[in-house]
Protein backbone atom coordinates (compact mmCIF):
# COMPACT_ATOMS: atom_id res chain seq x y z
CA UNK A 1 0.00 0.00 0.00
CA UNK A 2 1.36 3.64 -0.14
CA UNK A 3 3.32 4.89 2.32
CA UNK A 4 3.64 8.82 2.92
CA UNK A 5 6.92 9.30 1.81
CA UNK A 6 5.71 7.61 -1.65
CA UNK A 7 6.16 9.91 -4.72
CA UNK A 8 2.85 9.83 -6.72
CA UNK A 9 2.28 11.00 -10.15
CA UNK A 10 -1.18 11.70 -11.12
CA UNK A 11 -2.05 10.88 -14.96
CA UNK A 12 -4.97 11.16 -16.77
CA UNK A 13 -7.06 7.72 -18.15
CA UNK A 14 -8.54 9.29 -21.51
CA UNK A 15 -10.65 6.71 -22.11
CA UNK A 16 -12.03 3.78 -20.97
CA UNK A 17 -10.06 1.55 -23.36
CA UNK A 18 -6.72 2.97 -21.63
CA UNK A 19 -8.13 1.63 -18.20
CA UNK A 20 -8.74 -1.61 -19.76
CA UNK A 21 -4.82 -1.53 -21.57
CA UNK A 22 -3.99 -1.04 -17.65
CA UNK A 23 -5.92 -3.04 -15.98
CA UNK A 24 -5.42 -6.28 -18.16
CA UNK A 25 -2.11 -5.83 -19.64
CA UNK A 26 -0.06 -3.75 -16.46
CA UNK A 27 0.65 -0.51 -18.92
CA UNK A 28 0.12 3.04 -19.55
CA UNK A 29 1.56 5.54 -21.94
CA UNK A 30 2.92 8.68 -21.95
CA UNK A 31 3.69 10.63 -25.21
CA UNK A 32 7.39 11.41 -25.17
CA UNK A 33 6.28 15.23 -26.26
CA UNK A 34 3.71 15.38 -23.48
CA UNK A 35 5.33 13.39 -20.55
CA UNK A 36 6.33 15.11 -17.41
CA UNK A 37 10.16 14.90 -16.93
CA UNK A 38 10.56 12.51 -13.91
CA UNK A 39 8.32 9.18 -14.83
CA UNK A 40 10.16 7.38 -12.35
CA UNK A 41 7.66 7.65 -9.44
CA UNK A 42 6.40 4.89 -6.87
CA UNK A 43 2.54 4.50 -8.20
CA UNK A 44 0.50 6.09 -10.86
CA UNK A 45 -2.86 7.75 -9.55
CA UNK A 46 -5.40 8.07 -12.47
CA UNK A 47 -7.67 10.83 -13.29
CA UNK A 48 -10.84 9.80 -15.06
CA UNK A 49 -11.78 11.66 -17.85
CA UNK A 50 -15.11 12.94 -18.67
CA UNK A 51 -15.44 10.22 -21.34
CA UNK A 52 -16.03 7.70 -17.98
CA UNK A 53 -19.65 9.01 -17.89
CA UNK A 54 -20.76 8.15 -13.81
CA UNK A 55 -16.66 7.56 -13.10
CA UNK A 56 -15.82 10.91 -14.70
CA UNK A 57 -13.59 13.60 -12.94
CA UNK A 58 -12.39 11.80 -10.19
CA UNK A 59 -9.18 9.63 -9.30
CA UNK A 60 -10.82 6.22 -9.04
CA UNK A 61 -7.61 3.97 -9.50
CA UNK A 62 -3.64 3.94 -7.98
CA UNK A 63 -1.37 1.28 -9.20
CA UNK A 64 2.08 0.88 -8.18
CA UNK A 65 5.14 1.38 -11.19
CA UNK A 66 7.58 -1.23 -11.67
CA UNK A 67 9.41 0.13 -14.33
CA UNK A 68 9.22 1.90 -17.60
CA UNK A 69 10.89 1.99 -20.93
CA UNK A 70 11.20 4.07 -24.19
CA UNK A 71 9.34 2.70 -26.88
CA UNK A 72 7.17 3.87 -29.89
CA UNK A 73 3.66 3.98 -30.50
CA UNK A 74 3.25 1.04 -32.88
CA UNK A 75 5.22 -1.25 -30.93
CA UNK A 76 2.37 -0.89 -27.92
CA UNK A 77 -0.53 -0.71 -30.20
CA UNK A 78 0.03 -3.07 -33.00
CA UNK A 79 -3.01 -3.47 -34.43
CA UNK A 80 -3.06 0.62 -35.12
CA UNK A 81 0.54 0.79 -37.10
CA UNK A 82 -1.27 3.37 -39.36
CA UNK A 83 -1.71 6.08 -36.90
CA UNK A 84 -0.41 9.08 -37.81
CA UNK A 85 1.90 9.15 -34.73
CA UNK A 86 2.67 5.28 -34.76
CA UNK A 87 6.45 6.21 -35.00
CA UNK A 88 6.71 8.74 -32.14
CA UNK A 89 8.18 7.55 -28.85
CA UNK A 90 6.47 7.19 -25.93
CA UNK A 91 6.81 5.97 -22.30
CA UNK A 92 5.53 2.64 -21.20
CA UNK A 93 5.17 2.29 -17.60
CA UNK A 94 4.55 -1.09 -16.42
CA UNK A 95 2.10 -1.08 -13.35
CA UNK A 96 0.98 -3.57 -10.76
CA UNK A 97 -2.41 -4.54 -10.22
CA UNK A 98 -4.80 -1.79 -10.57
CA UNK A 99 -6.27 -0.63 -6.71
CA UNK A 100 -10.06 1.02 -6.93
CA UNK A 101 -10.15 4.00 -3.94
CA UNK A 102 -13.00 2.97 -1.76
CA UNK A 103 -13.07 6.76 -1.55
CA UNK A 104 -12.37 8.65 -4.92
CA UNK A 105 -10.54 11.78 -4.92
CA UNK A 106 -12.82 14.47 -6.83
CA UNK A 107 -12.03 16.59 -8.94
CA UNK A 108 -14.79 19.76 -7.34
CA UNK A 109 -14.01 22.39 -9.72
CA UNK A 110 -10.94 20.88 -11.69
CA UNK A 111 -11.59 19.26 -14.73
CA UNK A 112 -8.57 19.83 -17.02
CA UNK A 113 -6.34 17.93 -15.48
CA UNK A 114 -2.67 16.84 -17.22
CA UNK A 115 0.16 15.18 -15.23
CA UNK A 116 1.32 17.13 -11.37
CA UNK A 117 2.76 14.99 -8.72
CA UNK A 118 2.16 14.27 -5.11
CA UNK A 119 3.24 12.51 -2.43
CA UNK A 120 1.85 9.55 -0.38
CA UNK A 121 0.77 12.17 2.75
CA UNK A 122 -1.47 13.98 0.49
CA UNK A 123 -2.93 11.06 -1.37
CA UNK A 124 -3.74 9.28 1.75
CA UNK A 125 -5.72 12.14 3.47
CA UNK A 126 -7.35 13.90 -0.03
CA UNK A 127 -11.01 14.05 -0.54
CA UNK A 128 -10.57 16.91 -3.83
CA UNK A 129 -7.71 16.91 -6.33
CA UNK A 130 -6.89 20.20 -4.63
CA UNK A 131 -6.10 18.62 -1.56
CA UNK A 132 -3.15 16.91 -3.59
CA UNK A 133 -1.36 19.96 -4.21
CA UNK A 134 1.54 19.76 -2.07
CA UNK A 135 1.84 22.98 0.20
CA UNK A 136 4.93 25.45 -0.14
CA UNK A 137 6.43 24.56 2.76
CA UNK A 138 6.66 21.17 2.21
CA UNK A 139 7.85 21.57 -1.45
CA UNK A 140 11.43 21.28 -0.46
CA UNK A 141 11.03 17.97 0.43
CA UNK A 142 9.11 17.09 -2.99
CA UNK A 143 11.65 18.80 -4.69
CA UNK A 144 14.07 17.18 -3.69
CA UNK A 145 12.81 13.62 -3.75
CA UNK A 146 12.64 14.76 -8.03
CA UNK A 147 16.12 15.95 -8.11
CA UNK A 148 17.09 12.93 -6.80
CA UNK A 149 14.98 10.47 -9.17
CA UNK A 150 16.04 13.13 -12.30
CA UNK A 151 19.54 12.90 -11.24
CA UNK A 152 19.90 9.33 -11.51
CA UNK A 153 21.01 7.56 -14.48
CA UNK A 154 18.01 5.57 -15.96
CA UNK A 155 17.84 3.41 -19.08
CA UNK A 156 15.18 4.44 -21.87
CA UNK A 157 15.98 1.84 -24.85
CA UNK A 158 18.99 2.00 -26.07
CA UNK A 159 20.34 5.20 -24.44
CA UNK A 160 20.24 6.60 -21.04
CA UNK A 161 19.40 10.33 -19.62
CA UNK A 162 22.33 12.05 -18.81
CA UNK A 163 22.81 13.30 -14.66
CA UNK A 164 21.52 16.88 -14.49
CA UNK A 165 21.15 19.52 -11.40
CA UNK A 166 17.94 20.86 -11.72
CA UNK A 167 17.03 24.40 -9.58
CA UNK A 168 14.18 25.20 -7.50
CA UNK A 169 12.50 27.41 -10.12
CA UNK A 170 12.99 24.39 -13.04
CA UNK A 171 11.52 22.26 -10.44
CA UNK A 172 8.44 23.83 -9.83
CA UNK A 173 7.55 23.94 -13.64
CA UNK A 174 7.87 19.86 -13.36
CA UNK A 175 5.92 19.50 -10.55
CA UNK A 176 3.17 21.16 -12.59
CA UNK A 177 2.58 23.49 -9.12
CA UNK A 178 2.24 27.63 -9.93
CA UNK A 179 2.55 30.16 -7.84
CA UNK A 180 -0.77 29.92 -6.08
CA UNK A 181 0.06 26.34 -5.35
CA UNK A 182 -2.45 25.16 -8.51
CA UNK A 183 -1.17 22.71 -10.94
CA UNK A 184 -0.47 23.94 -14.04
CA UNK A 185 -3.05 23.07 -16.38
CA UNK A 186 -2.86 23.06 -20.46
CA UNK A 187 -5.65 22.71 -22.81
CA UNK A 188 -4.81 19.77 -24.62
CA UNK A 189 -7.36 17.48 -26.21
CA UNK A 190 -7.45 13.89 -25.52
CA UNK A 191 -5.15 12.96 -28.89
CA UNK A 192 -2.30 14.40 -26.71
CA UNK A 193 -2.56 10.66 -24.99
CA UNK A 194 -3.38 8.92 -28.20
Amino acid sequence: MIASTDLILVAVLPSPRDLEIARLLGWYRIPLRTAPKVVAVDYLAFYLTGAFADDRWRIQYVAPVVGHELTTRMELLHEESDHPRAGEEYFKIQIGTLERLSSPILADKWRRITFFYTTGEYFLRAQTVRDLIVQSGEREILWQTLRERATQSQTYGAGSLPEVDLDPAVLALLLGIGESGAPYTTEIGEEAFE
